[in-house]
């Protein structure tokens, strides 16, 4: 009997022991299951919030990807080219077709008339692209630049043989203040002080941007005056100039780049002008070394707004070393036209200038040459007075198209002999043509 409540006492024991070790198992395991549901939820929300990251991401990255859209535009402005822009970024294809049907009598050395589809009247035929690139972190200031080609439409042929961009090559920055500064092959700055009474066809008053005179006939040598060591435009060029209000000052300087030699090759130039609407007023001084000898003009004039007319006038004084043998050249040069404007598509041009030259270098023909030309092996001189009448009328379709009919007169007098004249003191020519601007 004794043996039986043993054995059940111990078999006792151990179902309780066993019992013990079941419910110890169980908790441990519902802990442990209860920590693998705790981090299924925890896996779960985190995969929630990288969802909603990712949601995020793609809802900022249409939005980005949709103003970027929205913000980059093409247009194409009425006769100021094709333009893309994006933010910062601008870029404008551009380019202007002038056609000309000309007349001349003393046309060559035995006095024929000639009848022509000559080089443009008005404009140089030109196409170009410029651009603009604003600079982060910067007080607005914008890397620039200017390419620009021209060419002959009569015969396809570029204007300068072997050169693509003989109009503009030039690389610059930009900003409210800082003003613009251009490096390369552009205008020289006194051409562009003086271009708002050289002629009646320019900008009234002086700005930023590069303009110029009428390109091609009997009226335009007013613009040698505005010269440098390589023509009317600087190669190797450098200018700044800057609007302070009303005023427009400018500094222009080319670079001769000649080894060993630092003043062959090189213009100097300094500009300033008044925009102040209906009168406007500018002026230059403007010195170069051509092949060692020295070139200076200075020059002030404006134009005048009243009603329907503009008036323009200006006076230029230039003198140049010559070779000591025949001595240095002194001229003067006046000018006056007037631009109505009356309602309506047309408009009229009306201008004389004359250049009063004296003891100016002839080239082997006894033709005088232009001011800051190469006067190095000139051997003879000339004095006399080149006077020019012209006239103009536009019929304008729109910003793009327009029609035009210009006339002008040439004389000289003295021993002055103009090349356009071919050894005569005076030619009549007239021409009409068209003009497109893309």
């Amino acid at each position: 009997m004794k043996k039986k409540l043993m054995a059940l006492a111990i078999l006792g024991a151990l179902a309780g022991t066993t019992q013990a070790q079941s419910v110890q198992d169980l908790q441990q395991a519902l802990a442990q299951a209860q920590k693998a549901a705790a981090d299924a939820q925890k896996a779960a929300q985190q995969a929630q919030e990288a969802l909603a990251q990712i949601q995020q991401a793609t809802v900022a990255a249409s939005q980005a990807a949709e103003a970027t859209k929205s913000s980059a535009s093409v247009s194409q402005p009425a006769g100021e080219g094709l333009v893309y822009k994006n933010g910062g970024d601008m870029v404008r294809l551009y380019g202007l077709i002038d056609l000309s049907l000309s007349n001349k009598n003393n046309a060559d050395k035995a006095g024929n008339s000639q009848k022509d589809m000559s080089v443009a009247w008005f404009s140089g035929n030109r196409w170009g692209i410029e651009g603009e690139h604003a600079l982060k972190d910067t007080d607005g200031l914008k890397a620039i630049f200017k390419l620009e080609s021209e060419y002959e439409l009569p015969t396809g042929n570029m204007d300068t043989p072997g050169v693509l961009f003989n109009r503009d090559a030039w690389l610059g920055i930009q900003s409210e203040s800082l003003g613009k500064l251009t490096l390369g092959r552009q205008n020289t700055l006194a051409r562009e002080f003086s271009k708002i009474y050289g002629d009646p066809y320019g900008s009234a008053g002086v700005t930023l941007d590069e303009g110029g005179y009428s390109n091609n006939n009997n009226f335009k040598q007013l613009i040698f005056y505005s010269g440098s060591a390589t023509g009317t435009r600087y190669d190797k060029g450098i200018v700044w100039k800057k609007e302070f209000g009303n005023i427009v000052a400018g500094v222009g300087y080319q670079v001769g780049g000649i080894p060993g030699d630092t003043a062959t090759g090189t213009t100097k130039s300094l500009g300033l002008a008044y925009n102040g609407g209906d009168v406007n007023v500018s002026g230059f001084y403007n010195s170069a070394n051509v092949n060692g000898y020295t070139h200076s003009s200075y020059s002030v004039g404006g134009n005048y707004q009243f009603g329907l007319v503009r008036l323009n006038a200006g006076y230029i004084s230039y003198k140049a070393d010559q070779p000591v043998a025949i001595g240095n050249r002194s001229d003067k040069a006046y000018t006056l036209s007037a631009k109505f404007t009356p309602a309506g598509n047309f408009d009229y041009e009306l201008g004389w200038q004359t250049m009063n030259a004296e003891n100016a270098a002839v080239n082997g023909s006894g033709y005088v040459l232009n001011a800051y030309a190469n006067t190095a092996s000139a051997s003879k001189t000339a004095t006399g007075k080149r006077k020019t009448w012209y006239g103009s009328a536009f019929y304008h379709f729109d910003k793009r198209t327009e029609l035009y009919f210009a006339l002008d007169r040439l004389n000289t007098d003295g021993t002055y002999l103009a090349a356009q004249a071919n050894g005569f003191t005076s030619q009549n020519e007239y021409a009409i043509g068209m003009r497109f601007k893309f």
